[in-house]
């Protein structure tokens, strides 16, 4: 027989381990912080080399594929983790958000500085050109040089905002 007006025993599990804390705080309060700002400079910067990638002659398609992929997708993953916090959602929500925030911006350094070297390098070789039996591997006029000057120097400042916003997430992840 249930008894009524008696609660549930609670768990000894929930009851000794609380849900952790997010520090950053919630709506728009989470522009006003270091890690705010550092997520729309993520956003703005990969989205100009999104631009930048895609506008340039492409030399080698599969390393700026490659580079595309990584900076549509940490851009789309950047606003929605940005639209999270505004959101509020991290109170709805039960998980370590400190973690996620960490998790994230640790891959996404990983992947971008991979954009970052390869871009560099494909934009490196880009006048040297060489004839393999009258097929020219690689070979950009001045435009598109500059285009792919311009996203490898923009794919560095990302891989800056995300190794920044890296350092940030795991201050607050260790506190």
């Amino acid at each position: 027989m249930v008894e009524t007006g008696v609660p549930p025993v609670p768990s000894p599990a929930a009851v000794n381990y609380p849900a952790p804390a997010v520090t950053l705080p919630s709506g728009l309060e989470v522009l006003r912080t270091y890690s705010g700002a550092f997520m729309c400079l993520e956003i703005i910067f990969g989205g100009l080399v999104w631009i930048l990638v895609a506008a340039s002659n492409v030399p080698v398609p599969v390393v700026q594929g490659w580079v595309m992929f990584v900076s549509v997708t940490a851009f789309v993953c950047s606003i929605l983790l940005l639209l999270v916090f505004i959101g509020g959602f991290t109170h709805v929500v039960n998980t370590n958000w400190n973690f996620v925030d960490l998790a994230y911006h640790f891959f996404a350094l990983v992947f971008y500085f991979g954009a970052f070297v390869l871009e560099a390098a494909i934009t490196s070789l880009a006048n040297q050109i060489r004839e393999n039996n009258g097929n020219t591997t690689l070979g950009l006029d001045n435009r598109s040089l500059g285009l792919n000057v311009a996203a490898t120097i923009f794919a560095f400042t990302a891989t800056i905002c995300y190794g920044c916003s890296m350092m940030l997430a795991f201050r607050r992840w260790r506190s």
